[in-house]
């Protein structure tokens, strides 16, 4: 495993709330879900990357609002055409 340092400034912590290694648990889960949002990681790789169990994930998806899937409502109603 790979160990990356970032260096913040102490007030980060006090304003969200959050002791640092609660902040780095957080930073990991917020950083996986956005890759997902916009496609860049599949659900499985993202769940890896914020350190969380493929459920534990999709219920962190929707803690910030975003949906496990990745298909938009235009590509739904694509597939749904061509199986008619």
């Amino acid at each position: 495993m790979t160990t990356i340092s970032v260096q913040l400034p102490d007030s980060v912590f006090s304003a969200l709330r959050y002791a640092p290694d609660e902040f780095v648990k957080e930073m990991r889960i917020a950083a996986a879900v956005k890759w997902y949002e916009v496609g860049r990681v599949s659900q499985g790789k993202a769940a890896e990357i914020a350190g969380l169990s493929r459920a534990e994930f999709i219920e962190a998806l929707s803690r910030f609002e975003v949906s496990p899937f990745q298909y938009s409502a235009e590509e739904i109603d694509q597939e749904l055409k061509v199986v008619q």
